[in-house]
């Protein structure tokens, strides 16, 4: 693993897979989730295709910078993004965490990549479309929504588990993690793996600290319906019919709004990457990267 010095003074965590000199794919993870939630096995998968992929801590998480002691009130940040008032002041919002990623481009040499973000990862690369279009040469958004907050609602059961204090000790931490089968594909949840995953974050780097500043960003950066209908960067949307943390309506409201926007939803899929689905979305993620570049190319100079 690498750190990258950005210019904005933030430091990521990174790593690669594959050849360097192929087309790269820039992995963006989700609220809280440490860059080995894109599991190797999956980044490989990928890099089989073709692809030179990178994932990353995103700032507050992980080995990347952390905002220690930057306090936030997260409730009254959504309950202000909700009732569309002034918003209080937020340590950084989404076009920020935007920029970190194409501040990494920018320290590995990249001019155009692929962008893949999961959950608030998809927020962060339909941001990166709509401020940075001229860096992306596609954009996928898995199991994520456009921040209307009429779209992706989650069920109660999810947004408990989500929203619960997290718990004291490492042992806690791990047994907790059979809850997350909540929202988790229901034919491919395994509690034991994701068990493992918990006890790999939790060794790795544990900190609880960056998820109200994380949360608080999702809600002060409110709705993108508006600027997503001008994207003109070619837009998978990924979308998982089990889905019970982001509902499959943020999938199809995003495809809706961008133009040209093809959507995948997937039978069987929740809010999660289960092995078993590996060989479909690396797949349709290298198709859809193919078809972007064959437009690149057939492109009027």
């Amino acid at each position: 693993m690498s750190r990258a010095h950005l210019a904005s003074g933030i430091e990521l965590e990174y790593d690669t897979f594959g050849d360097p000199d192929d087309p790269a794919v820039l992995l963006v993870m989700g609220f809280t989730a440490q860059m080995i939630a894109w599991q190797e096995g999956f980044c490989r998968r990928l890099a089989d295709h073709g692809r030179h992929v990178i994932r990353f801590d995103n700032r507050d998480c992980g080995l990347s910078t952390k905002f220690d002691g930057v306090e936030v009130d997260t409730n009254a940040v959504i309950t202000a993004a909700l009732a569309r008032t002034e918003l209080p002041e937020v340590p950084y919002t989404l076009s920020d965490m935007a920029a970190d990623g194409i501040g990494l481009l920018d320290a590995l040499g990249i001019d155009r990549a692929h962008v893949v973000g999961a959950s608030m990862g998809g927020m962060i690369v339909q941001t990166m479309a709509i401020e940075h279009p001229e860096r992306l040469l596609s954009v996928t958004s898995v199991m994520s929504t456009v921040g209307d907050p009429d779209y992706g609602q989650a069920t109660p059961e999810a947004l408990t588990v989500l929203l619960a204090p997290p718990p004291e000790g490492r042992d806690a931490v791990i047994a907790n993690a059979v809850n997350y089968g909540v929202w988790g594909s229901k034919k491919y949840f395994d509690p034991e793996v994701s068990q493992q995953l918990a006890a790999a974050s939790y060794d790795r780097c544990h900190y609880p600290e960056g998820a109200p500043r994380q949360l608080a960003a999702i809600y002060a950066s409110g709705d993108r319906s508006d600027a997503l209908s001008s994207v003109t960067t070619p837009m998978l949307v990924v979308h998982g019919l089990d889905d019970a943390l982001i509902a499959p309506s943020g999938g199809r409201r995003t495809a809706e709004l961008v133009p040209g926007a093809h959507l995948l939803e997937v039978a069987d899929m929740g809010h999660d990457l289960p092995p078993p689905l590996w060989p479909l979305i690396t797949g349709a993620l290298a198709a859809h990267g193919d078809h972007a570049a064959a437009l690149t190319e057939a492109a009027p100079a």
